[in-house]
């Protein structure tokens, strides 16, 4: 979570690098005049957003938060997300727009890699929602519900339903239900990360 603006500006920096996107440079920043990524546009809002409603919230600041969260709700809206604010870690990566719906008591870690058609919730009324580890990736269509665990360096595979706790680290998950299918090198899928 974004307490600072030390933190805010580290999450902007990780969250570049999880995109892959370069340094600002004149022809980079050409290029995102010329042609904006519309996720990065989105993460931007939303690190903005996190920083102000944790840390600068009073006094006029509240007419500003409502601004950034208008332009949040409206973009997200434009690319299907359906994303809370203060649930994703530092090097978040989203990598296609498209159906994505986080439920606000999700909590995840840092170094997440997210495709479309996923979603994360809560389960049968529950309050509760899925607590995932660092360096996590979810594969296009994952459904991860409940009141659930996931340990650090887990990729989830396409379509898997994961509805109970994984508390072993490095494996790949898939099926509907989910199961442990093999041990993997996280580094291999999220390949911006160092363990």
């Amino acid at each position: 979570m974004i307490l600072s603006k030390t933190d805010y500006k580290n999450y902007l920096i990780q969250d570049k690098i999880a995109l892959g996107i370069q340094k600002n440079g004149i022809a980079t920043s050409i290029l995102s005049f010329l042609s904006p990524n519309p996720i990065w546009q989105f993460q931007k809002t939303m690190r903005k957003l996190e920083y102000y409603s944790n840390c600068k919230n009073k006094g006029l600041y509240k007419i500003y938060i409502l601004l950034l969260r208008y332009k949040y709700k409206k973009i997200s809206l434009k690319l299907g997300f359906s994303i809370p604010i203060n649930v994703f870690g530092p090097g978040l990566s989203i990598v296609h727009y498209g159906t994505i719906v986080i439920n606000r008591a999700t909590r995840v870690g840092k170094n997440c890699r997210m495709h479309a058609c996923v979603n994360i919730g809560a389960s049968g009324g529950s309050k509760k929602a899925p607590q995932l580890g660092d360096n996590v990736y979810i594969a296009p269509g994952a459904k991860i519900y409940g009141d659930i665990n996931i340990a650090d360096n887990t990729a989830i595979s396409a379509n898997a339903v994961v509805n109970k706790s994984f508390e072993e680290k490095s494996i790949l998950l898939a099926g509907n239900p989910a199961k442990k299918i093999k041990e993997i090198d996280i580094t291999k899928i999220i390949t911006h990360i160092q363990l």
